[in-house]
């Protein structure tokens, strides 16, 4: 990711699409961000009111672009599929992602964790999962009250939002979808979320098909005096 300069005018903040830092670290990280984003992204396919996206900067407040965490996966709930360059939250009715996943590196430091905890206690986030692939520690909170509280037993939880279910075996970390089946590996996966994606594009050219050919059938129609029932 290339580095963005932060600069202000009198009339303008801008808000960059990078903070310069890579998505991951080591190739186990980003195969667990991957699997994580493309599995959710399946899961989600035809909801086109949720959002999911990695690595993807939030802004939760307006006018402060210095204020911002980009989680490794993020959920939205209440908002439009979509390209965004970043995610400003005043664009986005206030509504806050409400799911985040962090996967950790050995570089991460346990202050920066702490910070992200923080920021994503502060603005509203409802559940945060944390997942070491190297200790094969999971980790999990989940809002109460006017908080994110620690999931005491992260062993077979199940997400109120987004129904999977974490299991952890001696190796490491499994995840099933509500269905039952397991998350598929990340290219599978990648081939599944294309899938879909395709079906759907032909489902609305079939239907842009069906409504050209019901515009020509009453265009007939007027032409041969009849008045078509629409």
């Amino acid at each position: 990711m290339t580095t963005q300069l932060v600069y202000q005018t009198d009339h303008e903040i801008i808000y960059p699409d990078s903070d310069g830092k890579p998505m991951a670290d080591n190739t186990i990280q980003f195969r667990w961000i991957t699997v994580i984003y493309y599995n959710l992204a399946w899961l989600f396919a035809s909801d086109n009111t949720v959002f999911v996206a990695g690595d993807l900067l939030w802004y939760p407040e307006e006018g402060n672009n210095k204020l911002r965490q980009a989680p490794d996966v993020m959920v939205v709930f209440g908002v439009p599929k979509g390209y965004r360059g970043s995610y400003q939250q005043w664009q986005e009715n206030d509504i806050a992602p409400q799911v985040v996943f962090e996967i950790l590196s050995p570089g991460n430091r346990r202050k920066e964790m702490n910070r992200k905890l923080l920021f994503y206690d502060r603005y509203g986030v409802e559940e945060y999962y944390l997942y070491d692939p190297h200790k094969n520690r999971l980790m999990g909170w989940s809002r109460s009250e006017s908080w994110l509280d620690v999931i005491e037993q992260m062993n077979g939880w199940v997400s109120p939002r987004l129904g999977i279910r974490f299991e952890l075996t001696e190796e490491t970390l499994v995840i099933y979808r509500p269905d039952g089946q397991l998350f598929a590996d990340y290219l599978e996966v990648q081939r599944q979320l294309q899938a879909a994606q395709n079906r759907a594009i032909v489902a609305e050219e079939q239907l842009e098909q069906e409504r050209k050919k019901a515009e020509r059938l009453a265009e007939q129609l007027r032409a041969a005096g009849i008045e078509p029932d629409l």
